[in-house]
């Protein structure tokens, strides 16, 4: 029945869509059957099926290598050449079997391929047949194999030693906005294969050179055997035996040569075609034709050298006349593509001095981070060994473990209006900061009276003196006990202390819509009933509120219980957040412990709490802070005293005050003192462990 349906119509179809489902188990049963030539004898029928089965895998192999646009599309190239030559070589084993035990009934004796190969290439005459069996060996072996294996060895080399220049470029690609991280892992993937597909070509190479040598040594044998079997087992005369056995012997060499030759060729290709784009006849015919002069000088000097005496007139003229009519065409076809290139830049001129609505708007957009830099610091980006892009990358995941959130790409961009050597930090559109920095020196942070050669000038991150010197300078320094920091971590210090500064402002709207995006599907049903109108307005301003005072926002569900445990007693966005605060406690307490365990807090007198809490005015959900400003200035006076006794040991002790006024303390001390954490006895996490280290008294 099974039968039956195969030869019905479509049934062939069926048992070819099967025979495709199952590809996997014939490919290795293939493999099998080649290891299996190596042993088993073959009779003449299936030697045939073999030789015309590696023929026309070697014609498929080539057609495929000329048509492929890149080298990388033909991937599997070193496999199926490693396939194909064992397929030859037991092919070889298979037919020298038949030629030393059946060579003496005839030349049919190794099947009809091999007579045939005899019969047209050599007719028969064993001579000729060495002659052109020397004379393709040498083209294949000295000629193609020997130079597709030193391009293979040399593509490898290179391709090795650049890619981490490559990987560079991606990362500062990536680092700089221009291209996103789905298109630097598909950038990578293509590096990692290309590197893989050239070092694999240089030992696949080595196949095809071994594959040739093979084939003189075992051409070699048969004929030597063959003569020594012929004369001494079958009373051959030497002239018989050697009439028999050479010719098919060059028969059988001429059968596995011209695959290889096929093959050999094929490899070539693939590797001498480097980065070259498109098929072959694109590649090379469209190069060689692109220059009209050269055809025109070849056809000059190919009619030339028919006037010689002795030569072929008619053929040279021929030939010049073709390739003079070639260039015509080619200058034609050139002189319409000038034409057209240049009534579409004058459209696009036209289309640009109309400058359409979209591309207003365009303009009009901002990049939430963008670092300009002077013409002096292009190369921290642009020379082979830029760390700069990489280093925001690693700024880019800092900021996401510690903070919770992702930052925008920062946007790196050349700014002729700077001066050479300085940088300028720009947030939504507005410069924020600006430094300088060295490109080809390194900064001395603090260096005070250290002796070193170099120029004086400021740490632009926290204002330090710093002293610039050269890199023979550095291990002095570094010997001295002196913190030496390079250009690149100078930048992104600054960015680093410029961006926990504006975090609230980089909190936009899309940013909070994509971290709530990113939540399980029952905390967003959580997060749409915060508030009916606009939920995610409101988790933008609490989260603002938090990163503000450089509270990571990193664990959002527990937060958005928070608001929306809160916003059935309050509307108030301040006494929310306050809410919240109180929920993360224990993280805010977390990152507040000192090496000890405990939690160094400065606190405030029973007269300034009394006083604070006296200034404050509850009218229902509103709240107001009535304390007057000569007391407010005080306070603040009094408050950095105690703190800068600290800050000068680069220690920061937090602020305890009481829940109610914590909001308003921390506005005043933000301005003098933004490292300053204020906590409310309500975040205090019941496991911390406090210790006051000073009081701020009137």
């Amino acid at each position: 029945m099974a039968l039956t349906d195969h030869l019905r119509p479509g049934g062939g179809n069926a048992l070819m869509a099967r025979g495709l489902a199952n590809r996997d188990i014939g490919f290795a049963a293939a493999v099998v059957l080649i290891l299996a030539m190596l042993f088993v004898p073959l009779p003449p029928v299936l030697l045939d099926l073999g030789l015309a089965i590696s023929l026309s895998l070697s014609v498929l192999i080539l057609m495929v290598a000329l048509w492929i646009p890149r080298p990388l599309d033909f991937n599997s190239f070193p496999s199926l050449l490693l396939m194909v030559t064992m397929l030859r070589l037991s092919l070889n084993v298979a037919s020298t079997r038949l030629i030393l035990s059946q060579g003496h009934t005839g030349s049919d004796a190794a099947g009809g391929v091999i007579e045939g190969f005899s019969r047209f290439i050599i007719s028969g005459n064993f001579v000729i047949g060495v002659v052109v069996f020397a004379i393709l060996v040498v083209i294949n072996f000295v000629v193609i194999t020997k130079g597709s294996t030193r391009i293979a060895e040399v593509s490898a080399r290179f391709s090795l030693d650049s890619m981490p220049g490559k990987q560079m470029a991606i990362d500062a690609d990536l680092g700089a906005g221009m291209i996103d991280e789905d298109q630097a892992r598909a950038r990578r993937k293509v590096l990692e294969d290309e590197s893989s597909f050239y070092g694999a070509m240089d030992g696949a190479s080595k196949f095809v050179r071994g594959d040739a040598v093979a084939g003189i040594i075992i051409t070699l044998i048969n004929v030597v055997g063959g003569i020594l079997i012929g004369v001494a087992q079958h009373d051959l005369t030497l002239s018989d035996a050697a009439g028999f056995y050479t010719v098919l012997t060059i028969g059988d060499g001429l059968v596995t040569q011209v695959p290889a030759l096929i093959v050999s060729l094929a490899a070539g290709l693939i590797v001498t075609k480097g980065g070259t784009e498109g098929a072959a006849n694109e590649a090379v015919l469209g190069q060689l034709v692109r220059f009209p002069k050269a055809l025109f000088m070849a056809a000059a000097l190919l009619f030339g050298i028919g006037l010689l005496p002795g030569f072929p007139v008619p053929v040279f003229a021929v030939l010049a006349a073709l390739m003079a009519g070639l260039g015509v065409v080619i200058a034609r076809k050139a002189e319409e593509a000038r034409k057209n290139a240049a009534a579409s830049e004058a459209a696009l001129k036209r289309a640009e001095a109309a400058l359409p609505e979209d591309n207003i708007k365009d303009t009009l957009k901002l990049d939430s981070l963008r670092l300009e830099l002077g013409q002096g610091l292009v190369p921290l980006i642009s020379s082979s060994d830029a760390a700069l892009a990489g280093k925001i990358k690693s700024l880019r995941n800092l900021f996401a473990r510690e903070f919770g959130f992702v930052l925008p790409s920062v946007r790196i961009k050349d700014e002729p209006m700077l001066p050479a050597q300085s940088y300028a930090l720009v947030v939504q559109g507005v410069e924020v900061a600006r430094g300088e920095v060295r490109p080809n020196g390194l900064m001395v942070v603090n260096p005070g009276d250290c002796g070193l050669p170099g120029e004086r000038g400021r740490d632009p991150s926290f204002g330090l003196e710093a002293l610039w010197i050269d890199q023979a300078t550095a291990p002095k320094a570094e010997a001295m006990g002196l913190t030496v920091v390079d250009p690149e971590s100078v930048i992104i210090t600054h960015l680093t202390e410029v961006v926990k500064e504006h975090l609230p402002e980089l909190m936009t709207f899309g940013a909070a819509q994509e971290l709530v995006a990113g939540l399980d599907r029952d905390y967003q049903k959580l997060a749409g009933e915060v508030t009916p109108n606009a939920p995610l307005v409101l988790i933008q301003q609490v989260l603002q509120g938090l990163l503000a005072e450089r509270v990571s926002v990193r664990n959002l569900p527990l937060i958005v219980e928070a608001i929306a445990d809160a916003r059935r007693g309050t509307s108030n966005v301040v006494q929310i957040t306050e809410a919240v605060r109180r929920r993360l406690a224990n993280q805010i307490c977390k990152s507040l412990i000192d090496g000890n365990g405990f939690i160094s807090v400065i606190t405030m007198s029973p007269t300034w709490e009394k006083e604070f809490l006296e200034a404050l005015r509850v009218n229902g959900d509103e709240r107001n802070f009535v304390m007057s400003p000569q007391r407010v200035q005080e306070f603040v006076l009094h408050a950095r005293r105690e703190i800068q006794k600290y800050a000068e040991q680069d220690q920061w002790p937090a602020l305890l005050v009481s829940p109610e006024v914590r909001s308003y303390v921390r506005s005043m001390l933000e301005r003098v003192s933004p490292m300053t954490v204020v906590l409310s006895h309500n975040e205090i996490h019941r496991k911390a462990s406090l210790r006051t280290v000073a009081t701020i008294g009137q």
